[in-house]
């Protein structure tokens, strides 16, 4: 156990004498010129010995103060440099919360891409899908979907717009090419509306309405549990554009019907105060999401 006089008492005196004057050493420090003395004397008194002398405007280290002093400086330095190092790291890191789908369909994949450009940068991620864990966790960035309101106090800025539609893999698709009515219908318990919502924004009949109270209907837990039962062959399902365009894209999907606005759009929420990391990767992050809407278009209906 180290026993050590008052930290104030020492970082007092390493300053004047530093210094050589007490008051550039409580301006250093940001108190009076009297606390600067009271700690000095306090730190004397239980040292046992005299540490400066002099009169007060021209102070000089007494011997005790002299063998004192380099060993301070040495030690404060090196305080500096470990609070320095910890405190760049924690500048360096940032607490992304996002929906556990999207981190995996979207968001991951194209990370890599981010990490190459900024190494020194660390992206920890942490999956949320619903308001309640948002709202339990301290985080620097969200990505959420929905249409609103969001909290505030929040900076928000649209990714892009959500578009859905049915989709099913290629070999149960070649079943039944032109009516998806007589296949399985996949829900999740996350969006229990999805195909009543799509059905209305597209115009054409919801297969899933006689279905709903019937075994024919099977329900997930997780958005990507469904996605994952859709590549599967297991049933049709109404998938978002953003999450399946890389499925649709290696043909483990097809999507029959195309896509068409959900009314939900993809968000960013962060604080207003962001440090130089979030600029860098929020700067990059909408750069991604024009380029995949600019590159990417989905076959609107």
């Amino acid at each position: 156990m180290r026993r050590l006089p008052s930290l104030n008492g020492l970082r007092a005196f390493e300053a004047a004498g530093r210094h050589g004057r007490m008051s550039l050493a409580a301006e250093e420090l940001n108190v009076t010129h009297s606390a600067v003395s009271r700690q000095v004397q306090q730190l004397e008194d239980v040292l046992g010995v005299p540490l400066f002398e002099g009169p007060k405007n021209a102070i000089r280290l007494t011997e005790a103060g002299r063998a004192l002093l380099p060993g301070l400086t040495a030690g404060f330095d090196q305080l500096q440099v470990a609070v320095a190092r910890v405190a760049t790291r924690r500048s360096s890191l940032i607490d992304l919360a996002c929906s556990g789908t999207l981190a995996m369909r979207w968001l991951i994949p194209r990370l890599h891409i981010f990490k190459e450009q900024h190494p020194e940068i660390e992206v920890r991620l942490t999956a949320c899908d619903h308001d309640d864990e948002f709202a339990r966790i301290d985080f620097d960035l969200a990505l959420r979907v929905g249409a609103g309101p969001w909290p505030s106090g929040l900076v928000t800025r649209t990714l892009f717009a959500e578009r859905t539609g049915p989709v099913l893999s290629p070999a149960i698709a070649r079943l039944i090419p032109q009516d998806i009515a007589g296949l399985p219908i996949l829900h999740t318990r996350t969006r229990p509306h999805a195909w009543a919502q799509w059905a209305a924004a597209s115009g054409e009949r919801n297969p899933a309405s006689e279905l709903e109270d019937t075994a024919a209907a099977a329900v997930y837990q997780r958005f990507y549990y469904l996605l994952e039962a859709t590549t599967a062959g297991l049933g049709v399902a109404i998938g978002p554009w953003p999450l399946v365009a890389g499925d649709i894209a290696a043909g483990r999907l097809v999507a029959p019907f195309g896509f068409c606005p959900s009314g939900n759009d993809y968000i960013a929420l962060w604080r207003p105060r962001q440090t130089a990391a979030l600029t860098l990767l929020l700067d990059w992050l909408f750069e991604e999401a024009e380029r995949f809407e600019r590159t990417s278009p989905p076959p609107f209906t």
